[in-house]
């Protein structure tokens, strides 16, 4: 006799050698009972559908995360998780170019048509890369598994930003509004006994407003400046993902896929810069940006399934080639300087990787193994064509050049029990790493390189008090480390008396996290509760400081940093409950607190000038609440409102946003057709308002970017 738990982390088991002696006594019949004890819960991720996203259907990827919980969205199209935007973004559970690889990508431009599910893993075992602070997010495509030819195909048409929160500065441009938006989205699968072959494609043609920044700036000497930076764009992405498994026996499949993501856009604007005190326009510039970009990602991935079910070994090999074409037309109009200046960065990313995974059931758990190697390089071209007195700055030289190589190794043991379960594991990384700039360059006089080797440790405790209750203790230590667009040198400046820029000597950040968490489970609905606490070794964040060498204008430069130290912490609380059969009402409550300690520190651009960072303590929350309505005439209704409250950032303050979203979805043609009409944002209150206390000046930012969009999308299954 031996007991064998059949529970929720492993459905495969090895047994080992089981022996049977002969016995004399004849019996009549042999009878195998089992008995379900434990229902299936599990707190190790969350798991999102996205046919369950109905207000959200037809937008892109950013759109269906900003209802999930625990997540936050900004203006920059950046996934914050807990509080902190440090996550990493897999696509099918591995780096890919579609959303870049340690960083993340343009998820607002990503259509989230042919998407599956969305899995968010805050507390990642061992088994995943280290980078991610706050954690995963795993965005899986459709995969049809039915044999035969199948698919589906579908059109969604959008209008966004019809109406201003706030009216535009005098320009004759203005920002854009009522724009037009169009997603054809194509899912085909073909399944044999030898082969599965598979094709997703999503286009997005589209007029948008990413960007609509007012600025007005209040200086110590009593001067009041007001800005606007419209960023109207034209815009036209295309991804294509694909490939073919081959079944080469019952043992061996081998798969190859490809990603080939391609964006074009223009970006225009008319730029005021106001005097508030005499009502007088000072200073006007007219801009353009084209920029092109895109990624071809081909991936070979071999899987091999021993002779003992779920004993399988997969090796990966992925090359990625990433390039940006960015080209900026500058005219400025003013008091003291008429003039054009126009600049090209050129940037082409290669990407390596390599990684072997061997999975080893055991008799209560499984044995997880493996190890990667990653090698990017990214050179970057820039060229100037300064006008008259120029408001480029100088002596940023032509190029620079960006590499790392990592090499990981880990090993993860996951054990069950009728009480409890643990998971444990230990990752090490080795990284090597290097910036090489142009001599010309007159602000950074060495090239930077460093290598280090780190350990990170994970591991999962969960206690089942019983069937409907169970705790789980979670602790964490991961890595965040500065990718190309935080270090780069060159300049960019949409507002150009605020001037962005990176900082070569960035070094990552690195934290260690632990929680604690309950779950329950009822008839009709369940609730978790969790508590959690980060602890982050130098954080690299953006600072605001003053060009006081600049005499001709007043110019504001936010540049990265390493800032000493800061504390995450606060409380996660997701429900769900089946009100009535027709109506099931969901959602979640994020408290959290912010810590980010005094620190006293020195930017080399665009001179040598020391920063201060006041201690700054906040408590801050959000909330997500979801109404599923299901009407006897066929018609699903979802009602989302969200609201975000205020909080600190560094050397400063954010407002409170709220946004409501209705979705309302009705199966047509016997349940093959499906449309869709959905509205997010209704009230347009979803901008960005910041309160900023720099040295020798405050500022009052607000962006009014593009976030209330209608959309009317139908889709066809054959």
């Amino acid at each position: 006799t031996q007991d064998l738990l059949i529970g929720e982390l492993n459905t495969i088991f090895d047994m080992g050698r089981i022996e049977l002696q002969p016995s004399t006594e004849d019996i009549d019949e042999v009878t195998v009972r089992a008995q379900r004890e434990e229902v299936s819960f599990g707190m190790e991720k969350k798991t999102y559908s996205m046919d369950d996203n109905i207000a959200q259907a037809g937008g892109s990827v950013l759109d269906a995360m900003k209802v999930m919980p625990g997540i936050t969205v900004d203006h920059e199209g950046k996934v914050m998780l807990r509080g902190s935007d440090k996550v990493v973004v897999l696509v099918d559970g591995k780096q890919s170019s579609l959303t870049g690889f340690g960083r993340q990508k343009g998820l607002d431009n990503i259509p989230a048509y042919n998407i599956d599910q969305i899995e968010i893993i805050t507390n990642p075992s061992a088994r995943y890369d280290a980078s991610g602070m706050a954690g995963i997010i795993n965005i899986i495509y459709k995969k049809e598994k039915e044999r035969g030819f199948n698919g589906d195909i579908g059109l969604t048409y959008g209008l966004g930003a019809l109406t201003r929160p706030v009216s535009d500065l005098p320009t004759d441009l203005g920002s854009y509004k009522n724009n037009n938006k169009i997603t054809p989205g194509l899912n085909l699968n073909y399944r044999s006994d030898r082969s599965n072959i598979f094709l997703q494609a999503e286009l997005l043609r589209q007029h948008a407003l990413p960007n609509n920044e007012f600025t007005t700036r209040y200086y110590d000497d009593g001067r009041i400046t007001a800005s606007q930076v419209p960023e109207n764009r034209t815009q036209t992405h295309y991804i294509i993902n694909g490939g073919i498994d081959f079944f080469l026996d019952d043992m061996n499949t081998l798969t190859f896929s490809g990603i080939y993501d391609y964006e074009h856009h223009i970006d225009t604007a008319q730029v005021p810069y106001i005097n508030i005190i005499d009502d007088e326009r000072y200073r006007y510039i007219t801009w353009m940006e084209e920029e092109i970009t895109g990624f071809m990602n081909y991936a070979l991935n071999y899987e091999h399934r021993f002779a003992e079910a779920g004993h399988e070994l997969n090796a990966n090999i992925q090359y990625t080639r990433g390039w940006e074409d960015e080209t900026y037309n500058l005219n400025d109009s003013s008091e003291v300087r008429t003039g054009r200046d126009r600049t090209n960065i050129l940037a082409i990313e290669h990407i390596t990787s390599l990684s072997l995974d061997y999975i080893r059931p055991l008799r209560t758990g499984r044995l997880e193994s493996g190890g990667k190697t990653q090698i990017r390089r990214l050179p970057v071209e820039f060229t100037v064509w300064p006008g008259i007195n120029s408001m480029i700055y100088p002596g940023l030289g032509e190029w620079s050049d960006w590499g790392e190589n990592i090499y990981s190794a880990y090993i993860n043991l996951v054990q069950e029990k009728p009480k409890f379960d643990i998971e444990a594991g230990l990752r090490t990384e080795y990284t090597d790493v290097f910036y090489d700039i142009d001599p010309d360059n007159i602000y950074y006089s060495e090239n930077d390189s460093y290598n280090y080797f780190e350990l990170f440790p994970s591991i999962r405790f969960t206690w089942k008090l019983n069937s409907n209750n169970r705790i789980s203790a979670f602790y964490n230590r991961r890595i965040d480390r500065p990718g190309e667009p935080e270090l780069r040198i060159f300049t960019k400046s949409d507002d150009h008396e605020l001037v962005k820029s990176g900082n070569p000597y960035l070094r990552p950040q690195f934290t260690q996290s632990v929680e604690l968490a309950y779950k329950l489970l009822w008839g009709t609905g369940s609730a978790s509760l969790s508590a959690f606490y980060r602890r982050i070794k130098d954080p690299f964040m953006r600072i605001y400081s003053i060009d006081e060498n600049n005499y001709t204008y007043d110019v504001i430069t936010k540049i990265y940093a390493n800032t000493g130290s800061a504390d995450n912490s606060g409380l996660e609380i997701i429900f769900g409950q089946d009100i009535f059969n027709f109506w099931r009402l969901s959602g979640n409550i994020n408290y959290y607190k912010n810590r980010i300690y005094s620190y006293t520190g020195t930017l080399l651009f665009p001179y040598e000038n020391d920063f201060t960072i006041e201690e700054s303590v906040d408590n801050t929350w959000d909330i997500k609440v979801t109404n599923q309505l299901n009407i006897s005439t066929g018609f699903e209704v979802q009602l989302t409102a969200v609201y975000y409250a205020p909080k600190n950032i560094p050397q400063g303050r954010e407002l409170a946003r709220s946004s409501v979203d209705i979705g309302i979805v009705k199966n047509i043609l016997n349940d093959r057709g499906e449309i869709n009409l959905s509205a997010s944002d209704i009230f347009n209150d979803f901008g960005i308002r910041q309160e900023i206390n720099g040295d020798g000046f405050e500022a009052f930012y607000e962006n009014y970017y593009e976030t209330q969009v209608f959309r009317l999308s139908f889709k066809y299954k054959f």
